[in-house]
């Protein structure tokens, strides 16, 4: 994967990590806990959140993407001057708002989940 996730746009990023997640829960297809799948699809949409935030770089490409997204004017502003670090606004609210599950799921995210209980029915 590319460092940081800078020189690559996200789709390329997800296209690049769905092998890999697929290959992980076909290894793993036999686990019982929902919950450890669950944790890892979250923290999978945060890391590439925070990879989004990162490559806005600059507070006026935040707010023009936060507000490109949905977020209303006063709180894209905010929230891409507030001076928190990329981990920290990847969790915050204004990009789980601006960034949905849905939203990966659009661009072809592997839900780890959904392969599991797919694989489950399977067998």
């Amino acid at each position: 994967m590319c460092l940081r996730g800078r020189g690559r746009s996200l789709a390329r990023t997800i296209e690049a990590l769905n092998p890999v997640l697929r290959g992980w829960m076909y290894y793993f297809q036999y686990t019982q806990g929902r919950t450890a799948l669950e944790a890892l699809d979250v923290w999978v949409r945060h890391r590439l959140r925070v990879i989004a935030w990162r490559q806005w770089k600059r507070p006026r490409t935040r707010e023009s993407r936060l507000r490109a997204l949905g977020i209303d004017a006063h709180r894209a502003w905010k929230s891409s001057v507030n001076g928190r670090g990329p981990w920290w606004n990847a969790g915050a609210s204004h990009m789980t708002h601006a960034l949905p599950p849905k939203f990966f799921a659009r661009m072809g995210l592997v839900s780890l989940v959904d392969l599991h209980q797919r694989l489950q029915r399977s067998t």
